[in-house]
């Protein structure tokens, strides 16, 4: 059994690590605060709520259609049912592929991680997809015999293979961990709420609580700790929840993420050797959770003008939901088609909040980023969680095709917080010169989930859905811009901040803001506005 004195640390490292990554949660910062102004509220937010009061006032636009390529979209919440986007060509529920687009009954998008018999909830890493192919290939072959031209490809799986078993390892140590530590918790909790008869332990009851047994000397000496750690009045049942959530967390990643017998595609039923196979899937946009896809959609444009939960940030858009993410890492062929099919049914900006550090079938990734090219549509990707360098470190989709050429339509979305001061950047956010565009609002975010509720949420996986938000006020009220034009309006105007200081993340050192992405620059809807109708004015666009 664990000690008190073990336990608590860890505890505290653990709630640290898991409540909204590793930035605080602080209540005195609004719920809108992305919204807000820098100068009215000093905020380092959007400028949202100032541009549509002044600059966009009273102003035409157009409506234009937005998709969220992520985990599902709650389409009943009472914030996002009336801008979810419905096919037009499309006749509910009666089993015929009407507009002949190749997918039955999409009313409202498509699900290309589902199939006849259910869908896809939690899959695996694509790390493990890959030890699992290259184990096949080398785990009975002697390194001594591996030819001339097998060697890139053998040193490949030895890298794989000893990453996979260290991780894979790490987790289930991790797993086996907080189990016990959430184990010990709820005992300690149950056993002292059923001996001093209350429904609900407040310090005061643990306090007056008297006993000469080891075994709860010892749940009280627990709670004790926790209390003096996380002060009298906190709620046990908050933190005991939050641990089951990290059980919980870990749990997925052992028996799914890092589980060489588990197969997701089952469910699926598609060809999965065939990269370029299409009309796989079902129209079931919702799928088993989708709590990280409705929190991204309300960011973009939960209904500003029902007077219930939040504002979006965008008002003139219709939400396109293709459910290609699950619980785990998503498949390159899927991203491809979720691209494909967005572009094919009118999407003008598409939202990737996703990411992975393999892509074996990126060629089919590339194919379908230079369509949506072709075609003039917006991507909008976040950067990842790692508080890496990804001018050093890849994560994948990028912009960078195996050509080495770049999209030109393409924007890569660090996240930052709502203060100045050198935790400005979040420090779970990936970063990089080249790689990462600008960055965005993405600490503490407050939006939809699922069953119209609300929750606030931390990642770049915000900072993406803000970048959309402004990108769609761009495409809506000024008509004329081109996706590539937009990009480069959003950073030409991000905001720059002379010489600031920041804690670079995943690390300690001190570096400027400047320096962690191309713009160095944090996007604004203000700023950008005004921009849009300065080259309005000078003719740079029609």
């Amino acid at each position: 059994m664990l000690t008190v004195s073990r336990i608590l640390p860890l505890l505290i490292i653990f709630f640290a690590q898991n409540s909204l990554f590793a930035q605080v949660e602080n209540a005195s910062v609004p719920l809108d605060w992305f919204l807000r102004d820098p100068q009215q509220d000093s905020i380092q937010g959007l400028s949202v709520e100032k541009t549509y009061s002044t600059l966009l006032k009273d102003q035409p636009a157009r409506e234009i259609i937005v998709a969220v390529v992520d985990s599902g979209i709650d389409i009943d919440h009472e914030d996002l049912k009336d801008v979810i986007w419905t096919n037009p060509g499309e006749i509910a529920g009666n089993g015929i592929d009407d507009d002949k687009n190749g997918y039955i009954d999409d009313v409202h998008g498509w699900n290309f991680i589902g199939g006849k018999n259910g869908n896809v909830d939690a899959d695996t890493y694509e790390l493990t997809r890959q030890y699992i192919l290259l184990n096949k290939k080398f785990e009975n072959v002697e390194s001594s015999k591996i030819s001339k031209k097998q060697k890139a490809e053998y040193d490949q799986y030895v890298k794989v293979k000893e990453k996979f078993n260290r991780l894979k390892e790490k987790n289930e140590q991790q797993y086996k961990f907080y189990s016990g530590i959430y184990k010990n918790m709820k005992q300690s909790i149950d056993t002292l709420k059923a001996l001093t008869k209350v429904d609900k332990l407040t310090a005061e009851d643990v306090k007056k609580f008297e006993t000469s047994d080891p075994s709860l000397l010892f749940a009280k000496g627990f709670l004790m700790q926790l209390y003096k750690n996380a002060g009298e009045e906190a709620d046990l049942n908050d933190y005991l929840k939050e641990l089951k959530e990290g059980v919980d967390y870990f749990g997925v990643i052992v028996n799914y993420g890092y589980n060489v017998d588990f197969d997701s595609r089952k469910i699926v039923g598609d060809n999965y050797s065939n990269v370029y196979e299409k009309n796989y899937g079902n129209s079931d946009v919702k799928g088993p959770d989708a709590t990280h896809g409705t929190h991204v959609a309300g960011i973009i444009a939960a209904n500003r003008n029902n007077n219930l939960g939040i504002k979006g940030i965008a008002d003139h858009v219709k939400i396109m939901v293709v459910r290609a993410v699950p619980n785990g890492d998503e498949r390159d062929k899927d991203v491809a088609n979720a691209i494909i099919y967005a572009v094919n049914n009118g999407a003008k900006i598409i939202n990737m909040s996703f990411g992975k550090k393999f892509s074996p079938e990126k060629e089919a990734v590339d194919k379908a980023v230079k369509y949506a090219e072709q075609k003039g549509v917006l991507l909008v990707h976040a950067a990842g969680n790692d508080g890496d360098n990804t001018d050093v470190e890849k994560n994948f989709p990028t912009r960078f095709f195996l050509n080495g050429k770049e999209a030109k339509n393409w924007v890569e979305v660090g996240a930052s917080a709502w203060g100045m001061g050198e935790d400005f950047v979040a420090d779970f956010s990936n970063y990089g010169k080249k790689e990462v565009s600008f960055f965005a609002p993405g600490v503490q975010i407050y939006s939809t989930t699922p069953n119209n509720t609300y929750k606030n949420e931390s990642g770049t996986s915000m900072a993406s859905p803000s970048t959309v938000g402004v990108a769609a006020i761009l495409m809506s009220y000024f008509p004329e811009l081109t996706a590539i034009q937009v990009k480069e309006v959003l950073i030409g105007s991000a905001r720059k901040f002379d010489h600031l200081k920041v804690k670079e993340p995943g690390g300690k050192r001190e570096v400027e803001f400047s320096e962690l992405s191309l713009s160095g620059g944090l996007i604004n809807a203000y700023e950008a506005v005004k921009m849009a109708q300065d080259m309005k004015k000078q003719k740079v666009i029609k």
